[in-house]
């Protein structure tokens, strides 16, 4: 699994990136703090616009938001293990 860092006011924070997806013109990642099947995951939201030249993450908190996003993740693992 490839794993993405991130610089934040509390340091150094590092997460696997389990799969990706763009929607509604926003890139989306599904990440964990660990490489296990059990672990907890998180959604990330890329901010940056187009002309930004680095990604500006944040956690997807907003319930509908998460919720829509998490059905696709769903959709992209359950192809990957058929």
């Amino acid at each position: 699994m490839e794993k993405l860092r991130f610089e934040t006011d509390d340091g150094v924070q590092e997460f696997y990136i389990i799969e990706q997806t763009k929607l509604n013109e926003r890139n989306y990642l599904l990440v964990s703090e660990e490489e296990s099947e059990n672990a907890e995951v998180l959604i990330l939201k890329d901010l940056a616009d187009e002309q930004d030249n680095e990604s500006i993450y944040e956690i997807v908190e907003d319930e509908n938001e998460l919720s829509a996003v998490f059905k696709v993740f769903e959709e992209l693992m359950n192809d990957l293990e058929e």
